[in-house]
């Protein structure tokens, strides 16, 4: 090693640090704080992590799940190795919650993590074998979700029902140092994205024990997707097909157009491509729907042999793609100091295993609840629960629910505005609300319904109300 090397190199260790301290004194493994030395590493050089339209081609076809009717018998042979993880490190704050966004009732009474629950206990009955289901939580949702789950005796496994993702320091922008925040010292740390997923099932001991326990393949997807169902078709195709990595991935729309997107390298492999990721010049074309087709949902499923072999090859670190965010250190105060959160997203794996595939999917795997528009039409009419506790859209088409974020945005301001549950919608085509209204028992809307309240005081929606157009009040 030369001297500018070893100067180069003197400089780096330096810089990393007050970085790894920090990291060490709060107990953080020591891959953990390896991973996070490589993407810090390429923050000094100057990566931004933008992947521009050059090195991301468009993805033209791909297996599709409506043409699997042979795979369910190989899906069967393979659901005794099979695990369930649900990522569940959200608190849903932007609704106003202030527990796990899982513990919501959703549906029928039940909340997110019972229809999860109860999904796989119908699968393990139906078909008499184990079938683990691992939560990947953060440090606010670990205890209360595993207290959660303690309460159903008949949910046992050979596995820990849990783990907690990691969580890595936030980067003052200007110093490129550990940034301090003296009024709340738990806003100098952040989650490093659900990348963290592959470092966080070593360090937890959960890949091991996986593996140990004769498990084979993992199907991975969001808590609050209750579309993203285990499904034995595709299963049986991930199996039969010996794939070390698949994603679920469904076609854009217009909605879906500032999202994530799948693309293709000149050579040929696929990859993951974040509007983070996107060069601002390149923004328009990323945009484009018809150009980039389609949109990842993030359930992937993944071949846990293939995945410790690559993992070891690579001493734990994936090498995911770098995606850097800059924000507030403090979220509520936007004038609060710049920083780095330096992240990763779990799909981009798809990069990384020769021989991974994406495959098409129906919208009907992807009803994540963001937003309190989510929730009310996840709650109505539109969908229900069938025996198998999995979600069926009875309606002919998915209206569009746009309430007021001013009166709607809490999850306390919904329940206040609709007591007794959502309105019909399975007749709906949109369903726009301006203002503060109350919604009675029993009230139906049908085809484009727009209510307005300019007055002060709340308007009231009377029980059996029949909505077909515009509601004014002045």
């Amino acid at each position: 090693m030369n001297s500018s090397s070893e100067n180069l190199k003197s400089s780096i260790d330096q810089q990393v640090a007050p970085f790894r301290q920090k990291m060490q004194s709060e107990g953080l493994p020591d891959l953990m704080i390896r991973s996070f030395q490589h993407y810090f590493e390429q923050l000094l050089a100057g990566e931004t992590g933008f992947i521009p339209n050059a090195e991301a081609g468009p993805v033209d076809t791909l297996p599709d799940a409506s043409r699997l009717d042979n795979y369910e018998e190989s899906g069967i042979k393979a659901l005794d190795k099979t695990v369930i993880l649900k990522l569940n490190g959200g608190l849903g704050t932007s609704m106003g919650m202030r527990g796990p966004k899982s513990l919501l009732t959703v549906k029928d009474g039940l909340t997110f993590l019972e229809i999860i629950v109860n999904q796989a206990m119908y699968l393990r009955e139906k078909y008499n074998l184990r079938l683990p289901l691992l939560l990947m939580n953060s440090f606010n949702t670990h205890d209360a979700t595993l207290a959660e789950l303690k309460k159903n005796r008949a949910l046992e496994q050979d596995i820990p029902f849990g783990f907690v993702q990691h969580k890595e320091p936030k980067i003052h922008v200007e110093t490129m140092t550990p940034v301090k925040w003296q009024a709340d010292p738990a806003k100098e740390w952040c989650p490093p994205g659900h990348g963290d997923l592959y470092p966080a099932l070593v360090t937890s001991g959960l890949l091991d024990q996986m593996l140990n326990a004769g498990y084979d393949y993992l199907f991975v997807s969001n808590a609050d997707n209750l579309g993203a169902t285990l499904d034995l078709k595709i299963l049986g195709y991930f199996a039969k097909q010996e794939l070390p990595f698949l994603m679920e991935v469904a076609d854009r729309t217009p909605a879906d157009s500032k999202g994530g997107h799948l693309a293709r390298r000149a050579d040929g492999q696929l990859i993951l491509r974040e509007v983070a990721q996107c060069p601002p010049e390149d923004l328009e074309r990323f945009q484009d729907i018809d150009y980039y087709k389609y949109f990842n949902t993030n359930s992937l499923w993944v071949h846990l042999p293939t995945l410790q072999k690559v993992l070891e090859e690579r001493h734990g670190v994936l090498g995911l793609p770098l995606i850097r965010n800059e924000k507030p250190v403090d979220p509520t105060l936007p004038q609060s100091p710049r920083v780095y959160q330096m992240e990763t997203a779990m799909g981009s794996a798809i990069a990384i295993f020769d021989g991974a595939e994406a495959m098409r999917v129906p919208r009907s795997r992807f009803v994540p609840v963001k937003k309190n528009n989510d929730l009310l039409l996840l709650m109505s009419d539109v969908y229900r629960l069938t025996p198998e506790q999995t979600l069926e859209q009875v309606a002919k088409q998915t209206p569009i629910v746009d309430l007021d974020p001013e009166y709607y945005q809490l999850i306390d301001d919904l329940k206040k505005r609709f007591p007794h549950g959502a309105p019909s919608l399975i007749n709906c085509t949109s369903m726009t609300v301006r203002g503060d209204v109350h919604f009675g028992r029993d009230v139906l809307l049908e085809g484009d319904v727009e209510i307005v309240n300019r007055g002060t005081e709340a308007l009231q929606i009377a029980d059996g109300a029949k909505l077909s157009s515009e509601v004014r009040s002045a």
